[in-house]
C-alpha cells in the first residue's frame, strides 16, 4: 500500500504491518495505539495460540512425563496442562523453538530442531495470511478503526512474494530503523540473554558449518547452546537488514528508532508516518 500523506491523513480505517528487529519498538508503539482506536494483531500471539498450540503442548507434556509424579497424573487424566500464553508473557513459544547443542544443556539435535524450525516458519507464513481477516473482525466484531500488525522480526525470512503483495495490498509496511546505538543495545542483550531464535534454512546450514569449524567441533551436540547464539545473533541481525531495507523499499516507509522513542501519543506517531511519506516522496 503506497499513500501520499494526505491520503494517509484521511483514511478512515488505518492499517499498518510494523517491520523490524525485535527490541525495536514494534511493541511499544503497539502499546501506545492500543489506549487509542487501534486493535493489536500480535503475530507471536497468534502463532503460539493457533497455530503451534497443540506441539507448544506436546512438548510441554514430554516434559512432563519424564517426572514420574507428573507421569501418573497425566496418564490417569487426573491433571491437565494448557497455554496461558499473552501478548506480554510468550515464553512458551520461545521454549518451543529452543536451541541448538547439547542435549545435556537443554539443546536440541540438528534435526529436531529444524522440524521446529520448520513448523515456526510454516505458523509465521499462516499468521501473516490471517491478517485480512483480523481486520475485518477489529471493525465488525470489536468495532476498533484501525488495525496495527505487530509482526515478528523473523517476518523478512519469508520468502513469499503472494505473502508481502497481500499484506501491502491490505496495509501499510512501516519499517522501524534501528541506529547504531540500537545496534549495540540488541547484541549486548543477545550476549546477557541469549533467546531462542528463527532462521532461515539456508543462513542457518552455512552459519552452523562456520561456528563448527571455528570451534573444532565434530557433532551439534557438542555445541553450547547458549554460546551459539551468542555467535550467531549478530551474524543474523546483518543479514536481516537489507532485507527490511528491501521490503520497506518495494512496500512501505521507513521510520527511525530515535525519532519513535520520542513519540507519547498516536498523534505523534501518525505525523511521524507522514513525515517518512513525504520523505520518500514516492
Amino acid at each position: 500500500m503506497k499513500l501520499s500523506a494526505e491520503e494517509f491523513r484521511n483514511q478512515e480505517n488505518k492499517s499498518l504491518t510494523l517491520l523490524g528487529m525485535s527490541g525495536v519498538g514494534k511493541t511499544f508503539l503497539s502499546n501506545i495505539l492500543r489506549k487509542s482506536d487501534w486493535f493489536h494483531y500480535s503475530g507471536d500471539y497468534r502463532i503460539g495460540t493457533r497455530y503451534l498450540n497443540e506441539p507448544i503442548l506436546d512438548n510441554i507434556k514430554m516434559q512432563a512425563m519424564q517426572v514420574p509424579f507428573l507421569r501418573d497424573l497425566l496418564r490417569s487424566d487426573s491433571i491437565y496442562i494448557s497455554n496461558n500464553i499473552t501478548v506480554d508473557h510468550l515464553d512458551a513459544v520461545s521454549s518451543f523453538i529452543g536451541k541448538l547443542g547439547d542435549p545435556e544443556q537443554d539443546g536440541l539435535s540438528l534435526q529436531e530442531f529444524k522440524r521446529r524450525q520448520d513448523l515456526f516458519g510454516k505458523a509465521e507464513i499462516a499468521t501473516m495470511y490471517d491478517v485480512p481477516e483480523f481486520i475485518e473482525k477489529a471493525h465488525k466484531i470489536y468495532g476498533f478503526n484501525h488495525f496495527i500488525n505487530d509482526a515478528g522480526g523473523s517476518l523478512c525470512e519469508i520468502d513469499d512474494d503472494s505473502l508481502f503483495e497481500m499484506l501491502a495490498e491490505h496495509t501499510l509496511f512501516i519499517y522501524i530503523q534501528a541506529n547504531e546505538e540500537d545496534e549495540k543495545r540488541l547484541i549486548a542483550r543477545s550476549k546477557s540473554s541469549p533467546k531462542p531464535l528463527y532462521y532461515r534454512s539456508e543462513f542457518l546450514d552455512e552459519q552452523l558449518a562456520i561456528y563448527m569449524q571455528e570451534n573444532a567441533l565434530e557433532y551439534v551436540a557438542m555445541i553450547n547452546p547458549d554460546d551459539f547464539v551468542r555467535w550467531i545473533f549478530p551474524r543474523l541481525y546483518h543479514s536481516r537488514i537489507p532485507r527490511y531495507e528491501a521490503i520497506a523499499e518495494k512496500y512501505g516507509y521507513t521510520i527511525k528508532t530515535e525519532d519513535l522513542y520520542q513519540i507519547k501519543t498516536e498523534a505523534d506517531f501518525l505525523q511521524l508516518v507522514e513525515n517518512a511519506i513525504i520523505a520518500k516522496g514516492d
